[in-house]
């Protein structure tokens, strides 16, 4: 099946290689190219792709706004957002990811990173290095927006205790293979824990389900480094 896709930036040269990038891999497509974040919430809803290629820092509408839209449309669960930036640890990456986007990555990505990071979030799996997920929470996605939590503490009561053990784990920036490695289970079986959670929470994938085990209190951010 081909991972349709929208590139959503302003850069119109950034645009055109990231299309003939895309374009070039028998199992993709670019379907259309926005210039701002007004146009990629239409050109989503008229296209629907697979994937929204989203620059945070757009003119007008911005990239944070337009994944909030995108996210919050129910017409558009299928579509998953994966944000472009140039800085990949800071306030605007956690807003997104609170907002329903699969992950993040930088500008400076290499070709190969790109088109791996496209396919991940297309198959559902979230995109989140293990070292800035860490950083991202301690700093920014265990204190929710003013007056927005994603998930209250007794939400959790529908998982069973295994389900709350994997999502833990993952909150912690682990993956499949070493959370199966703790939990003496096969890496099959962490997946679908995982994936039940995420149906029980109505989570959109595993992005979402780790800012929700830290703002509902099942996992706690480390303490911050004391200074040097």
């Amino acid at each position: 099946m081909t991972i349709r896709v929208l590139l959503a930036d302003d850069q119109a040269l950034l645009r055109a290689t990231f299309r003939i990038l895309i374009d070039s891999c028998a199992d993709m497509e670019v379907v259309a190219e926005a210039t701002d974040g007004a146009e990629a919430v239409a050109r989503t809803r008229e296209h629907r792709p697979d994937v929204v290629l989203m620059d945070i820092r757009m003119p007008g509408t911005d990239g944070l706004a337009a994944t909030a839209a995108v996210c919050a449309d129910p017409e558009l669960s299928g579509v998953r957002v994966l944000i472009l930036t140039t800085f990949e640890v800071d306030e605007y990456v956690a807003q997104a990811l609170r907002s329903g986007a699969s992950g993040f990555l930088g500008k400076d990505v290499t070709a190969e990173a790109l088109l791996a990071g496209i396919r991940t979030v297309a198959a559902g799996e979230s995109l989140l290095s293990p070292t800035a997920t860490r950083t991202l929470i301690t700093r920014f996605l265990a204190t929710p927006a003013p007056g927005v939590r994603l998930a209250a503490p007794e939400r959790l009561r529908v998982l069973t205790a295994r389900e709350r053990e994997v999502m833990a784990l993952a909150a912690e920036g682990r993956s499949n293979e070493e959370i199966a490695e703790k939990l003496f289970v096969s890496p099959l079986t962490v997946r679908t824990h995982i994936h039940r959670a995420m149906t029980k929470l109505d989570a959109r994938d595993r992005a979402q389900l780790v800012v929700m085990a830290y703002q509902s209190g099942l996992v706690q951010p480390p303490p911050p480094e004391p200074d040097a």
